[in-house]
């Protein structure tokens, strides 16, 4: 059974998804466009497919275009949150709509529309720590990833999000711990976009089978990935997150999964 822990502070939501003692997900959530938002904007640049719409100082990504001259007031829906990226910020994508105006579900409702909320209130730092905020957070803010007999080092590029294994021992042991861990870590920490893991080189054909099955047994679903190559490497494009349907969440996908980007500032404030 799935339980969430949440807690509503000041300027952010924070929350963990449990599965019975051990953490699946970590969530944050700051104030902003939100996917299911509905809002009122205008056309600020008209680009060939796309556009570039604005309101309140926030921009977003229009697709496809509609027919609007720039400059025109337009009703669009949030369909992907913005992305924080290394030295760049992906814009929130939306589409034009004739819905009403309204705001998409926050983190607590999407958490609580697929798991149990254990509990929900104003102050549950201490109740977060217990339950390993603190050392997901470190371990989002550097990328080391500890796991049995190895550890995984998360590195984001404007690419693709890296997962690189180090270890010791048999090759194939260490692989197929790797996929666990590297598995659940997408899941925990929401990362989202195109993956790619860097797994120990294995000549043998049909461990890199074996493995391409543990790793799809663990992996959230759905997604699509490659077969692992002669030299243990595979990319993995998850599917967009959405909690309310239950694909988890990215890197920050965002819908409002723990950023490596921004871990480190969490802490701070709690």
């Amino acid at each position: 059974m799935l339980e969430a822990l949440i807690d509503c502070g000041i300027g952010e939501t924070r929350a963990l998804v449990l599965e019975g003692s051990r953490v699946v997900e970590a969530h944050i959530e700051r104030p902003g466009w939100r996917t299911g938002d509905v809002r009122a904007v205008r056309l600020s640049k008209r680009l060939e497919r796309r556009g570039i719409v604005a309101a309140d100082s926030v921009e977003a990504l229009l697709e496809p275009m509609p027919e609007a001259t720039e400059g025109a007031a337009l009703t669009v829906e949030v369909v992907r949150e913005a992305l924080p990226e290394s030295g760049r910020a992906r814009l929130a994508k939306v589409r034009a709509t004739t819905a009403a105006l309204a705001f998409g579900p926050d983190l607590a409702t999407r958490l609580v529309r697929y798991c149990h909320a254990h509990d929900v209130t104003r102050d549950l730092g201490d109740t977060l720590g217990d339950a390993g905020w603190d050392e997901l957070a470190d371990a989002a803010a550097t990328g080391f990833v500890p796991f049995d007999g190895g550890l995984l080092t998360i590195s984001p590029t404007p690419a693709m999000t890296v997962i690189d294994i180090d270890g010791a021992g048999d090759l194939t042991s260490l692989a197929n711990a790797a996929a666990v861990a590297a598995a659940q870590a997408i899941r925990c920490f929401g990362i989202t976009g195109s993956i790619g893991i860097d797994f120990p080189t294995l000549g043998d054909r049909a461990a890199r089978m074996k493995l391409g099955e543990l790793l799809d047994a663990h992996l959230p679903a759905p997604f699509e990935r490659t077969a692992i190559n002669g030299f243990g490497f595979v990319q993995i494009v998850p599917a967009p997150p959405g909690l309310a349907d239950r694909t988890t969440a990215s890197r920050t996908g965002r819908d409002g999964c723990i950023d490596p980007a921004e871990a480190s500032a969490a802490q701070h404030q709690h």
